[in-house]
């Protein structure tokens, strides 16, 4: 069914806006940005944490330039589908999309985003003190470049297509109280994760070790991803040839499988609410996933262990590494609203919001963020900073396969493992003939 603009309206922003005074403007608006006021944009994005807290700064949006905000808000793993539908069309409906970072390739090489660049250089759109240094380089880069090394990493020939919003790294947290009882260091290595996931598991009646996503799919395939290059594992190498049985992923496999087993109950069949719900409502000890645990962890009415919680760095295996992903904003390419929907990215991830999403418990995106007095009252930033340090671009290859690799080769196969049905060297010799397969069709090996 065609989604049409009043269809799609689900949450509206719609403040009057104010006249504010001119060195207001000056420095927070293009030039042009008058131009805009009345119009009406309509944005694509999750239901997330982040976003959660983002939802409350649209009235500010509308009554600082005008622009009137149409939110279709969905989970996350419908917006692709709704997404590809409307930027299929010769002129869709959504005028901004929130897109997972694994999707960015796939919308650049069919030609739905916008590149950002010449609208940055021009002074009616560009707000004057964006600062684009201060946008934490990893997720700048990560979220926003496409085109580069093996299409998805900065380097010759990435041009800029989105703004993280919603960008995370992985962290571990844990209840400082259960690992206080148990007499267990906060683990630094994944040798100590495990020794402490089993301890838990063994002494603690009706906890699990350390929660985790694990349901078949993309899920699954998320879950063990965590593990993967901190054992110095990788999906696929520089030539495109699977590595998922090699002895490094078998490693990692091997690990996941005994977390799966040494956590909550029902944990073979989590998706992130429910591994994030484990956590927060006491039925896991750990937390091993994005850094959206840290807003729901300290609100009351989320989390029976606000008072309870420390956070650390992803231990180290073979070495560190984290995650680098999560979400970004972009304008898509049939949109008619281009030009208030980059007012409205750049306005939404600017310094004052930045700051303002993060004291209420979103994902900081910038580095003067992190320095903010008011966020630092609220925010584990010492940990969040090493965390940066160690989050790797290339801990999944971007891909336009990776959705088919991740979902029905490595979301069916490692599901298979973590629930007994599949032996893990075995089944994961299989996923590598599959991907092999994918990668041939696509052309990966032609000389």
């Amino acid at each position: 069914m065609t989604i049409t603009r009043r269809q799609v309206l689900k949450t509206t922003a719609a403040a009057a806006a104010l006249s504010l005074p001119l060195p207001y403007y000056a420095r927070a608006q293009g030039t042009g940005w008058s131009k805009l006021k009345g119009q009406s944009i309509v944005v694509n994005w999750p239901s997330h944490p982040h976003y959660a807290v983002a939802k409350k700064l649209l009235p500010d949006f509308t009554a600082e330039t005008g622009i009137k905000v149409e939110l279709d808000e969905m989970p996350y793993l419908r917006l692709k589908d709704a997404q590809v539908l409307q930027m299929g069309k010769p002129k869709g409906d959504y005028d901004v999309c929130v897109y997972v970072i694994m999707w960015k390739t796939e919308y650049v090489q069919r030609k739905f985003l916008t590149e950002l660049e010449p609208m940055f250089q021009n002074p009616e759109l560009a707000m004057p003190n964006y600062d684009r240094g201060d946008i934490i380089k990893g997720y700048y880069e990560g979220l926003g470049l496409v085109g580069g090394p093996r299409g998805y990493l900065p380097g010759p020939g990435a041009k800029l297509y989105g703004l993280p919003y919603g960008a995370e790294c992985s962290v571990l947290a844990y209840r400082k109280d259960i690992l206080a009882k148990h007499n267990i260091a906060v683990p630094k290595t994944y040798d100590e994760l495990l020794a402490a996931c089993r301890t838990v598991k063994q002494k603690e009646p009706g906890m699990g070790g350390l929660a985790s996503r694990a349901q078949a799919g993309h899920q699954v395939t998320a879950g063990w991803l965590l593990h993967l290059t901190p054992n110095d594992g990788l999906v696929i190498d520089d030539k495109y040839m699977p590595r998922v049985a090699d002895p490094a992923a078998i490693k990692a496999t091997e690990t996941f499988k005994e977390i799966i087993a040494t956590g909550p109950d029902g944990g073979a069949s989590f998706d992130f609410g429910q591994m994030l719900n484990s956590f927060l409502q006491g039925q896991s000890a750990m937390y091993l996933d994005t850094i959206s645990v840290f807003g729901p962890a300290r609100d009351p009415a989320k989390s029976k262990i606000v008072d309870t919680v420390g956070y650390a760095l992803h231990p180290k295996a073979a070495k560190f590494s984290g995650e680098l992903g999560g979400f970004g904003m972009a304008i898509p390419q049939n949109s008619a609203k281009k030009e208030a929907a980059f007012a409205f990215m750049q306005w939404m991830t600017s310094k004052a919001q930045d700051v303002k999403a993060a004291a209420q418990g979103g994902q900081p995106m910038r580095l003067s963020t992190l320095d903010h007095a008011d966020v630092q009252k609220v925010y584990p930033v010492e940990v969040y900073k090493e965390c940066l340090k160690i989050s790797n671009p290339d801990w999944r290859p971007i891909i336009n396969e990776w959705t088919e690799i991740s979902e029905k080769v490595l979301g069916v196969h490692l599901s298979e493992i973590i629930t007994g049905k599949a032996d893990i060297k075995t089944s994961m010799t299989d996923a590598a003939a599959k991907i092999k397969t994918i990668c041939e069709r696509a052309g990966y090996y032609k000389t």
